[in-house]
C-alpha cells in the first residue's frame, strides 16, 4: 500500500506551470476534465460559500477566445508599445490548448465574509486541479489578462453581475522537459513565535 504522505508530497514538488506551446494536440477526455472540477469542487471554504465558478472552453470557442484576446490588446495598446508577434501570441494560446476553464468567482450575496476569503478559496480550487493534472500527465498554467475585465469577455464567459473572471486555466497534455524548481528556503519565510 502506498504512502499517501509520500504521494500527494510528490506531486506538490512536482507540479509546474507547463505553458500551451508545449502541449500536444492530444485532447483532454471531457471525463477527465469533469474529474478536475470535482476536485476543485473539494477546497476549502469559510462559511460554505463555496464562490468558485467555472466556464471550460474548448473546440472552436478556444479561438473565438483567442481572437478576442488578441483584439483587446491591439485596441488597448499605445501604438509605441504595440508588438504584433504579442498580438499574434495572445490569439494562438488558447488555440494550442485542448481546454481553458476560465476561473470565476461568485461573491457571497450577504458579504459574510471578506472578499479576499473568498479569492482566496477560488485560488485554492484551482490549486486542486492543478495538482490532479500534474498528477494526470496534464499540463496547466493559470494566465490573467486586463481583457478579463472588458465587457467583450464578460459577454463571451455569460457571466452574471455578481460573478468575475480571475483568470485562464490552460490545460494539455504537454512534451515539456521536466525542470527543478527554484524556491528560496522556507527558512528565509518563517519566523517562530
Amino acid at each position: 500500500m502506498p504512502n499517501h504522505t509520500t504521494v500527494i508530497s510528490d506531486i506538490i514538488k512536482d507540479r509546474r506551470s507547463v505553458y500551451p506551446q508545449f502541449y500536444t494536440e492530444q485532447k483532454i477526455d471531457k471525463s477527465i476534465i469533469e474529474e478536475l472540477l470535482l476536485h476543485a469542487n473539494y477546497a476549502p471554504t469559510h462559511r460554505k460559500t463555496e464562490p468558485w465558478r467555472f466556464r471550460v472552453i474548448t473546440g472552436e470557442k478556444l479561438g473565438v477566445l483567442g481572437d478576442l484576446l488578441a483584439k483587446f490588446y491591439e485596441e488597448n495598446t499605445a501604438s509605441e508599445k504595440f508588438q504584433a508577434t504579442k498580438k499574434a501570441k495572445k490569439a494562438l494560446k488558447p488555440r494550442q490548448s485542448s481546454h481553458l476553464i476560465a476561473i470565476c468567482m461568485e461573491r457571497d450575496p450577504k458579504e459574510s465574509i471578506p472578499e479576499w476569503e473568498e479569492v482566496a478559496a477560488t485560488a485554492i480550487a484551482v490549486q486542486n486541479m492543478m495538482l490532479l493534472a500534474s498528477s494526470l500527465q496534464i499540463g496547466s498554467y493559470w494566465s490573467s489578462y486586463k481583457a478579463i475585465e472588458s465587457p467583450a469577455c464578460r459577454d463571451f464567459l455569460a457571466l452574471k453581475p455578481s460573478e468575475r473572471c480571475l483568470g485562464f486555466l490552460y490545460l494539455g497534455y504537454h512534451q515539456m522537459p521536466k525542470i527543478e524548481a527554484i524556491r528560496k528556503p522556507i527558512e528565509s519565510k518563517t519566523i517562530w513565535l
